[in-house]
């Protein structure tokens, strides 16, 4: 078993639900490459986000402490620190291709390299931003599929975001990023010193825009379509319902969302969704092939995970920016067959902000004693790991969840509480007997010890948070 700092390669995607990948139990999907992972790996089956949007999450991962002590709560908050700085101390040559969505785009979060891609659809927040995909398409004369364009199409509002890539496949967005990260392996010369690579693919992130070689198979076939009755929706507390109409009035992500779709529309959402997907799969597979060539999987860790889910019509939602599993809830796999046995799925709970801590302790860091993650790299190894007790997200206001102050979430295994800042209303749910999260329980006095126990929970874990944070977080206030 190799001894050495192994070159780590973290790849994340972006709004990919854990329902994704074949070999964790979606015989839907196509993924030959990520199910290599699955087999010779290991499979972090209850891993949740920290926020149910890309920064707020990503800025947590990356720093290893919950958005309420990192001050990103939304989209568009700044972010400019990251433990990649102390890989970077420690003689790492870190690089990152692809999305990071750190605040400003080009902040150097301790990377020596960044290829930055950011969003597919940018609109209001660096809107004129040119980023390495934009150049790429301008050197070669053309212009990017976008919402404007998308905007003059007639059958935009009902198409829930699902539109073909119809420029030449290897400028999609996942193509461009795949194929650049390879590039740089195999032509950049390997240093005697670790690598830490970073490789952020924007897709399966909406606009949903498969070339059509991959949107094909997934049309043709039968998929899980969501069913939502009336009374979930009335179970909903009312800052949902307003995102919910908001979201059918404003278009995100050249997302139109509708509150009706007709099983026709919904089928071509999850098909071209679920084909954004398959690319990625296909793109994994060549880094992987690149890797092993220039001789890094000889001592390595492979590292893929998202930064949280998609809604695709669940519950009656778009996107992201609820608490529902299908959001919080990610694929996380971790391989390195020569320092940990694969094959294994586990269902402790974890989350995701753990990889930090994981990824600082293979690189031979210390993390700090302030850092709320928690490492993994025991249960890696085989230990014995109960996981977490409870794992926590939250979210601020932003401009599309307009209508609660403060959104957070506690999760046990059998049991999920909502809770919105100053309000009477919230979420319950008793994940044992509804899985699906359909029933709110929140005013049910059946379950009104449970309500008080989890609420408990919310506030002594607030509470010591704050006390574990007080000296990471004071130079910065």
């Amino acid at each position: 078993m190799p001894t050495d700092r192994p070159h780590i390669i973290l790849i994340i995607t972006d709004q990919q639900r854990y329902d994704t990948i074949h070999a964790l139990g979606f015989p839907y999907m196509e993924t030959p490459n990520l199910d290599r992972l699955v087999r010779e790996g290991v499979a972090l089956t209850q891993c949740h986000i920290t926020a149910p949007s890309c920064v707020p999450s990503r800025a947590s991962l990356f720093t290893g402490h919950y958005p309420h002590t990192t001050g990103v709560f939304k989209n568009g908050d700044q972010w400019r620190r990251s433990w990649v700085e102390q890989l970077n101390q420690a003689g790492y040559h870190c690089v990152n291709v692809g999305k990071m969505h750190t605040v400003p785009f080009e902040t150097p979060l301790g990377f020596h390299e960044r290829y930055v891609v950011e969003n597919k659809d940018r609109y209001l927040e660096g809107r004129y931003y040119f980023d390495e995909w934009d150049k790429g398409l301008r050197a070669r004369g053309l212009v990017k599929q976008q919402r404007e364009l998308y905007r003059q199409r007639p059958d935009y509002r009902e198409s829930l975001g699902a539109f073909l890539w119809e420029l030449p496949e290897e400028t999609h967005s996942d193509m461009f990023v795949g194929d650049m990260a390879t590039w740089w392996i195999e032509t950049k010369p390997k240093s005697e010193n670790p690598l830490f690579l970073q490789i952020g693919f924007p897709g399966p992130h909406p606009p949903f825009d498969p070339v059509p070689r991959y949107a094909e198979p997934y049309m043709g076939k039968a998929l899980p379509l969501p069913q939502v009755s009336e009374a979930e929706l009335a179970g909903q507390p009312p800052p949902l319902l307003a995102m919910r109409q908001h979201n059918h009035e404003v278009d995100h992500d050249s997302v139109v969302h509708l509150l009706n779709p007709t099983r026709e529309q919904l089928h071509k959402q999850r098909a071209y969704y679920y084909a954004n997907c398959g690319m990625i799969d296909e793109k994994v597979g060549q880094i992987m092939q690149a890797l092993a060539a220039k001789g890094y999987l000889d001592n390595a860790v492979v590292i893929f995970t998202s930064d949280h889910g998609e809604a695709l019509g669940d519950h009656g939602h778009s996107q992201k920016w609820t608490m529902y599993d299908v959001v919080t809830r990610v694929p996380t796999l971790v391989w390195s067959p020569w320092r940990f046995a694969g094959g294994r799925q586990l269902d402790q709970l974890c989350s995701l902000m753990d990889l930090g801590p994981t990824i600082l302790e293979l690189a031979g860091v210390a993390p700090p004693a302030t850092m709320e993650a928690e490492s993994l790299l025991p249960v890696l190894r085989g230990e014995a790991w109960a996981g977490r007790d409870y794992v926590f997200a939250e979210h601020g206001r932003d401009g599309t969840l307009q209508e609660a102050e403060f959104m957070t979430m506690v999760r046990n295994r059998d049991w999920k509480l909502v809770h919105f800042l100053g309000e009477p209303y919230g979420q319950l749910f008793d994940l044992r007997n509804d899985r699906g999260e359909v029933q709110n329980r929140w005013d049910d006095p059946a379950h009104a010890d449970k309500k008080r126990e989890l609420l408990d929970a919310l506030r002594e874990w607030h509470i010591r948070s704050q006390v574990r944070t007080r000296a990471w977080a004071e130079p910065w206030r």
